[in-house]
This record gives structure tokens, C-alpha cells and sequence, in this order.
């Protein structure tokens, strides 16, 4: 095994290996994974040095924090972080003629609905305990909380009424009883970050899409804000769905939709400079979010152990200074973008 450097995560004194693995394609997200699969996978990450894992109920409709939990309750729990989520609790079709999953390609048999209140996080927590057979999690997240989820402004209003007088002091609670390390809010917008920063007593985001080597704007005040706050990063969707790991390729994918031309122009300048200083596209994208110094782990996930086995090699790329230089200096990088200084 190859040990990763880890990195602290805001004030809260935990430590994640700089990249963890994402665990949403384990919950058969796109594709569909047997469990052998889904095991060697694990397997070959732990093996590479990966000491944090990410789930959520979402995932498979439980099915991530199952096969997740039975590989990592067979492992030293000291060892290792693991984070999950709250915000939707499961619960068994009521009816099974008009039943159908919605985005996910397979995973277990129930649905969901969303409750950010008191009882619904304990019971969330409960839930999760069972199916991962633990009875501590190091990070817990307030999921998806945004109007990307929620559709509306007036929903996630009043999720966030719910979460404010009830869920949040559950959160609390909680962590001060030692059941969870930090509390965390995981996010798809960026325009949510300010609001929770200031409403809650947040111990880090999980930010997906919004932090990446194709997305910069929250450095301009909500990045900014974190530090001033000693709130910590993770970023998911480190590839905006796909584009920056295979390339500017027919069919490629950005932020879950089909890369449209503008998108597809510029991934193809980044894959320009990238062939000057022979650094690989996903090595970049893996390396850039781990510039700033509030991000402690990206979190790229893996449908199985070779994807793991790449990821690896991606994160540990030596990638030279006059690579960002040359990024900036073409404008394919925000000019106040930190870049890593050395690699892993």
C-alpha cells in the first residue's frame, strides 16, 4: 500500500486522505455493479491508501451504505473516515404496480422522502447505522438542501424552516453526544453556501461541481468566506460529469447534461496544454481543487477497481508549475486560482 498524504478538514481536527472515493456508483448510479464488483472495488481502493468514503441513503436507495458498510466493518474503524447523509428518509413502496427507481440504474427497492426535521436526521442516523453495522460517523451532511434539488425557491425554504428550527439543533445534539465528529452541508449550488455559513454553525461543505478545473466562481466570496470561517472542503464531481476525464470527446457529458460547444472548445485547449507538459486531463482535474488550502479531500467516485486504479495514478501525477502558469495565463483558469504547489 501507498499511504496518501491527508489534509485537515477546517477546525474540526479530522484528517481525510487527500482524495477519497465517491461511493454513488456503487448504489448503481448510470450503470449497474454486482457485488463482486463493487467489493474489488473497495478492496483496490483501500489497498491504494484511501481512508475516506462517502455515502449517502440516496445512493442506491441504501444500497451504497450496505455494500460500503460491509467492506469497511470488517476494517480497523480508527482507520478510516467515513461520511454520510441526512435529508431524506427511506421507506418501502407503498405502490408497488406504479413503482419505479428515478435516475438511479438499479439499486434496492425503496423510495424516499425528504424531511430536514428533528426526528427525521435521528432517525436518518438510526437507519444509517444499520445498514452500515457502525455505531459512529465521522462526517455527517445535510444533502442537497439547494433549488437544483428542490426545484423552487419556496421549497428549499421552508426544507431550510425545518432544518433551522429543528434538524439542526438534532445535528448538534449529536455531535456534542460524540455519535458524529462534524456536521456538514452538501451542496450541488454554490448560492447556498453564504446562507448556511450564516444561519448555522457549519463544520464543512461537500461541494459538488462548483470547485473544479472548469468552475471557479466561488472563489470570488463564498471560498473566501470559508477560510475567514475555518470551514472546510470536500469536492465532489471533480470531472463535471465526466468531460475532464475522458476529454473533449463525441458525447461527452458537463454537470449531467450533453457538453454543449462552448464547453467542448474549451476542455479542448485545457487537453492542448495538458499535451505540452505531458500531465493527463484527469490529473489535472483531480490536483487543481487541491490548490486552495480549505479543500482537505476530493472525492472522485469509481464504478469499479481499474477506475479506482487510474484515479490513483491520476492524483499522484507529478504535475509542473508552468502548467498552471500556462492555464492562467490563456485564461482556461481563474487568475487568483491557488494551484498546487507540489504533488503527492
Amino acid at each position: 500500500m501507498n499511504a496518501l498524504p491527508r489534509r485537515r478538514l477546517g477546525r474540526t481536527g479530522l484528517e481525510p486522505t487527500m482524495i477519497g472515493l465517491g461511493c454513488a456508483p456503487l448504489g448503481e448510479l448510470f450503470v449497474r455493479v454486482d457485488d463482486a464488483t463493487a467489493q474489488a472495488t473497495l478492496q483496490a481502493a483501500w489497498d491504494g491508501g484511501v481512508r475516506y468514503f462517502d455515502m449517502a441513503p440516496e445512493y442506491g436507495f441504501g444500497l451504497a451504505e450496505h455494500r460500503a458498510g460491509d467492506f469497511l466493518r470488517r476494517r480497523p474503524r480508527n482507520e478510516f473516515l467515513l461520511s454520510t447523509k441526512v435529508g431524506r428518509l427511506l421507506r418501502a413502496p407503498r405502490d408497488l404496480a406504479r413503482y419505479k427507481k428515478v435516475f438511479w440504474s438499479g439499486g434496492l427497492d425503496f423510495e424516499f422522502h425528504f424531511d430536514y426535521g428533528y426526528d427525521a436526521i435521528m432517525r436518518s442516523m438510526e437507519d444509517s447505522f444499520q445498514r452500515l453495522g457502525m455505531n459512529r460517523i465521522d462526517m455527517l451532511l445535510i444533502h442537497d438542501l439547494d433549488v437544483t434539488t428542490h426545484g423552487s425557491q419556496a421549497q428549499v425554504d421552508a426544507h431550510m424552516a425545518a432544518l433551522l428550527t429543528g434538524g439542526f439543533r438534532a445535528l448538534a445534539d449529536l455531535r456534542a453526544a460524540g455519535w458524529i465528529r462534524a456536521i456538514g452541508a452538501g451542496l450541488n449550488d454554490a448560492g447556498m453556501m453564504l446562507r448556511f455559513l450564516e444561519a448555522t454553525d457549519l463544520d464543512f461543505f461537500l461541494l459538488a461541481l462548483r470547485y473544479t478545473l472548469l468552475e471557479h466562481d466561488t472563489l470570488e466570496v463564498e471560498l473566501p468566506r470559508c477560510v475567514e470561517k475555518g470551514v472546510g472542503l470536500v469536492i465532489g464531481g471533480v470531472f463535471n460529469s465526466g468531460i475532464t476525464a475522458t476529454g473533449a470527446v463525441p458525447g461527452a457529458y458537463y454537470n449531467y447534461a450533453p457538453a454543449m460547444p462552448e464547453i467542448m472548445r474549451r476542455v479542448s485547449r485545457i487537453e492542448t496544454v495538458c499535451a505540452r507538459h505531458n500531465v493527463p486531463l484527469p490529473a489535472a482535474a483531480l490536483q487543481f481543487p487541491l490548490g486552495h488550502p480549505s479543500v482537505a479531500a476530493v472525492i472522485p467516485g469509481a464504478f469499479n477497481q481499474e477506475q479506482v486504479a487510474a484515479n490513483l495514478a491520476n492524483v499522484r501525477h507529478p504535475i509542473p508549475p508552468p502548467f498552471w502558469e500556462e492555464l492562467k495565463a490563456e485564461k482556461l483558469i481563474h487568475a487568483d486560482a491557488p494551484t498546487p504547489v507540489t504533488t503527492a
